[in-house]
């Protein structure tokens, strides 16, 4: 369940994409970053009479990329969603951030306020104000969470759209942007908001290859730049040289974990093996 640290060789990267994320404020702390940025206990989730997580535990080291994948129906997305309480887990505890949240209890609108100002997310559906132009959508949420001025949210905001390869597409619509361009504009606007944590959700399962491509570009050059970060996925090759950890789910609960290349190469499981062998070219 422990991450290993990201190994320098993996770092190498031909693209010309830079995301830098700033560095999120520790001072509160003399002994500097946490060992584990997400820590999970036990974490069990119920619809009615159906457990979709089963008692799932993990640990992400901060700086790590945990990818998680498994088939259709696993409990991959309940659990990204559990971390940042959009669902609300029914046992277990978490640590998130730093902050400790239990399962079972119902979560002030205060607890929720401060798990999110530090855990950005990034969606399958991009979520962006079709009406308002790109910027404006980086901008507004730097304005409402962290109160910062227009000019301000401004700067930051043009520095994230040079980072993902959009500086040309500011003042452009939604709408009139593809579907790859749309999902960087969605992951400008989760950094901007300085998260410590950031998760994503099958964030290319909507689009085709190429514009996908252009997505895991700036995805890999976010995880260069020390973010941890929590990946649902279907794209193996970016879980086996991105990620630093490999967690495989089927029926709500982990059959799998370990090294990524440990993982793809050499499956204890049976089941873990019936299901790369579907997914990839193994």
């Amino acid at each position: 369940m422990i991450l290993n640290a990201r190994e320098t060789q993996k770092m190498s990267d031909n693209s010309e994409l830079t995301v830098t994320a700033t560095e999120p404020d520790d001072s509160t702390s003399g002994r500097g970053r946490p060992e584990f940025a997400i820590e999970l206990a036990g974490l069990r989730k119920r619809y009615g009479d159906h457990e979709v997580l089963k008692g799932v535990s993990l640990r992400v080291k901060e700086g790590s990329v945990c990818s998680v994948i498994g088939p259709s129906g696993a409990g991959k997305s309940t659990l990204l969603r559990c971390v940042n309480l959009l669902e609300a887990p029914d046992d277990g505890n978490m640590l998130v951030a730093g902050q400790f949240l239990e399962g079972g209890h119902s979560h002030s609108r205060k607890e929720l306020l401060a798990l999110r100002r530090h855990v950005g997310m990034v969606f399958q559906s991009f979520n962006l104000f079709p009406h308002m132009p790109v910027i404006d959508n980086i901008v507004l949420a730097q304005q409402r969470v962290l109160k910062r001025s227009k000019d301000e949210a401004r700067e930051r905001a043009l520095e994230l759209l040079d980072s993902v390869g959009l500086s040309d597409k500011a003042e452009q619509y939604p709408p009139k942007l593809s579907g790859g361009q749309q999902q960087r504009v969605a992951i400008a606007r989760a950094l901007a908001l300085e998260p410590k944590i950031m998760l994503f959700d099958e964030p290319t399962s909507a689009l085709d290859p190429e514009l996908a491509q252009s997505v895991l570009a700036v995805m890999k050059s976010v995880a260069q730049s020390g973010m941890t970060m929590m990946v649902v996925t279907h794209e193996m090759s970016f879980a086996r040289t991105i990620g630093d950890y490999l967690v495989v789910m089927e029926d709500g609960a982990i059959l799998e974990e370990g090294v990524p290349e440990e993982v793809m190469s050499n499956p204890r499981q049976e089941r873990t093996r019936q299901f790369l062998s579907a997914v990839t070219d193994r």
